[in-house]
């Protein structure tokens, strides 16, 4: 990191009026015949290159390096109700354990809330090293204040390297809450997480707008932290012999002071989760009306599959914002997705990357969707909807 330094005994009105041509970002300003840089300024060093010799400087601030080996262990905060454990607390767990064995490190959970800890033994099977309980009464209900003070607690005493929690509601409210009492760096929706010999997580996710693919690292500060998204990364098998130990954590109650009062809890209405779906018919642009959709309805219903949409057709109010595949919609992972008129954007593939066999249709024998698909169809999908859906019918019939 470092910043822009502007010595402003050598400017000139001259000069002045070339450093705000210069800047493409409109982030110079004059005041008084002195330079400032706003809110607009991208670091772009531009005003450093092309700018009056000497006049703008970019100066490096000089950070001081952590002793990365008194932090170690890469754990998993357990996303959970009532101490059922939320799939994507397992498939973290996998990733947890892929990283940890590249450096030599335990794997850990962290499971907070009420009546759990006879919950905790599940974890077991999957292959943490040590489980940390936090079970009080005060952590029944989820309020972000407790759960922050016993995830606080845990990190001051245990110090692991790496923290990965699931990108659910939960998930997604405490882990900036942690990041920021700890003043340390935190990646959403991470799609690629690997680890370097010295430790430090390398966390991969798209970035503006999926165009790139961003590689961010946290080389001086600990805990590192990342959240996942449901259905990204794979769950390890579940082993009926158990290594690992249980830990019953001690904290002080009051810790547990909050300005938040849970006065009745309702059971929410299960939803139609397309990311639990096996099978998916997924929907693009290339579908030209709302109509067509029965067509797409009636091989899906044949298949037993789901259907869900791209973010364009969701806009256009033709599907329900919760089947919508890719960064901004749901993650899934399915044995078969089928595609109709889908171009295969980033945006959209980053939400299907883990399905185990994509079929494509797309009339555009160089859409992006083909670099992913297993199989593909390049070809009208109005000419082979209607035909795949004639031999599905004879398949089953015949079987």
């Amino acid at each position: 990191m470092g910043k822009l330094f502007v010595h402003q005994e050598k400017l000139t009105p001259e000069i002045v009026k070339d450093l705000i041509k210069i800047c493409p970002f409109g982030a110079i300003e004059e005041n008084n015949g002195k330079i400032e840089m706003n809110a607009g300024c991208k670091m772009c060093k531009l005003c450093v290159r092309k700018g009056p010799k000497g006049v703008v400087e970019f100066v490096e601030e000089k950070v001081e390096a952590i002793d990365k080996s008194l932090w170690k262990g890469v754990a998993v905060y357990v996303d959970h109700v009532e101490g059922d454990i939320h799939p994507v607390t397992f498939e973290l767990i996998g990733k947890a354990k892929e990283l940890a064995e590249k450096i030599k490190h335990p794997v850990y959970a962290l499971f907070v809330g009420y009546n759990i800890l006879d919950k905790a033994e599940e974890l077991l099977h999957y292959g943490v090293d040590e489980v940390f309980v936090y079970d009080y009464e005060e952590l029944k209900d989820f309020r972000i204040e407790p759960y922050t003070a016993a995830a606080e607690d845990f990190i001051n005493k245990i110090k692991p390297s790496t923290i990965l929690v699931g990108a659910t509601t939960i998930g997604r409210s405490l882990a900036p809450r942690i990041a920021a009492r700890f003043k340390t760096g935190l990646t959403a929706d991470c799609t690629i997480l690997e680890m370097k010999e010295n430790t430090d997580l390398v966390q991969i996710r798209p970035a503006f707008g999926g165009n790139i693919m961003a590689q961010i690292i946290n080389p001086n500060h600990r805990p590192q932290m990342a959240t996942v998204r449901y259905k990204v990364m794979n769950a390890p098998e579940r082993s009926e012999s158990i290594s690992g130990k249980i830990n019953a954590c001690k904290i002080d109650k009051e810790k547990f002071n909050s300005g938040i009062k849970v006065i009745e809890v309702k059971q929410k209405e299960v939803e139609d989760n397309i990311s639990d779906a096996d099978a998916i018919i997924a929907i693009g642009r290339g579908i030209k009306s709302e109509k067509d959709i029965e067509k797409i309805n009636e091989l899906a219903e044949i298949i037993g599959a789901r259907v869900a949409f791209t973010r364009p057709l969701i806009e256009a109010g033709w599907g329900d914002a919760k089947r919508q595949i890719g960064l901004s919609g749901r993650t899934v992972k399915p044995k078969l997705i089928i595609t109709f008129g889908i171009s295969g954007a980033v945006q959209f593939t980053a939400g299907m990357d883990g399905s185990e066999y994509v079929f494509a249709v797309n009339e555009d024998p160089n859409a992006p969707i083909f670099n992913v698909a297993n199989y593909g169809i390049v070809g009208d999908l109005y000419e082979i909807l209607p035909e795949l859906i004639k031999d599905v019918k004879m398949y089953k019939e015949a079987n």
